[in-house]
């Protein structure tokens, strides 16, 4: 039911914030007028909270690595430490089902993966796009589907054309898979003889957002759901463009070597699944459209 490929994604910087502030009504922080849903409540599952591995569930928590600059499926509070989002709604009803309370520590997007290979992190849960690089240092538990979409300011001024972004300037969030999906696309110009796209990488999604507001970059890609709320929250400064396209699951990042740690927190997903707790997350977050009908390790 899956295709391959993508992600799609630490605190905002003091410019970022500043334009964000008065120009996007906050696309990394909540909307003050929009709060966040309240989220559903999960319930214990003794059977799985006993197959969870003593040395995860001996402190009653689990550590959860995220990059909260990625509204709205991880992002910053109107506080500015409590990290919301319909990641976090979904994960929480996870460790629920465990018995287990999740404990979020924002990072960098692609210092989680590396974290959880440490041991910092017990699992990622930042919008991760399952593929076979990532599948190769970590177990991944898919929970949701999401494509690449491509957003630029309102009346596209630039006039620039997702197919012949050549000459035009980019932003993007440092290691995802929209990374990748502009490079190649650059390189595809430069080896037709047009102008390279210039390509301008940012550490938080919402200082690329920001930078197509301010009109120092042409567009942006970003995730299906987190183009259409940022074009949402904007103000009628931004708007989509062009179709969703390459469809692929998110995961929870499991250490490679926490194998019985992946499985149970599948079957823990598939309990949220079947108790309704799952939809109505992705409803009050109107994020259905990339809720799956099953999870699956390592799909």
């Amino acid at each position: 039911m899956f295709i391959e490929n993508h992600r799609r994604r630490a605190l905002v910087g003091a410019a970022g914030a500043a334009l964000l502030a008065l120009s996007l009504a906050a696309c990394g922080d909540k909307a003050a007028d929009d709060d966040a849903p309240d989220a559903p409540k999960a319930t214990a599952d003794a059977a799985l909270a006993a197959k969870v591995p003593d040395a995860i569930k001996a402190d009653g928590v689990i550590k959860v690595g995220t990059d909260a600059t990625y509204a709205p499926a991880e992002f910053l509070d109107t506080d500015g430490k409590t990290v919301v989002g319909f990641d976090i709604d979904l994960f929480n009803a996870v460790a629920a089902k465990l018995g287990l309370e999740a404990q979020y520590e924002s990072a960098p997007f692609d210092a989680i993966l590396p974290g959880i290979e440490s041991g910092k992190y017990e699992i990622g849960v930042s919008s991760f796009t399952i593929n076979e690089d990532r599948k190769k240092t970590v177990n991944m538990v898919s929970y949701f589907s999401a494509g690449t979409q491509w957003a630029t300011k309102a009346g596209n001024p630039s006039g620039i054309n997702p197919d012949d972004a050549c000459g035009k300037k980019v932003a993007v969030q440092v290691g995802t898979v929209q990374l990748d999906d502009v490079t190649a696309r650059s390189k595809a110009c430069t080896d037709a003889g047009k102008p390279e796209i210039t390509i301008d990488q940012y550490q938080a999604q919402s200082d690329a957002t920001a930078a197509v507001i301010s009109g120092k970059d042409d567009a942006m890609l970003a995730d299906s759901p987190v183009g259409a709320y940022a074009v949402k929250q904007s103000n009628n400064q931004l708007e989509l463009l062009g179709d969703i396209y390459e469809s692929a699951p998110y995961g929870y990042a499991v250490a490679k070597d926490q194998a019985e740690f992946a499985a149970v927190v599948q079957e823990a997903l598939a309990a949220i699944v079947a108790d309704g707790t799952y939809e109505k997350v992705l409803s009050e977050w109107g994020v259905e459209a990339g809720g799956i009908a099953e999870s699956a390790v390592n799909p």
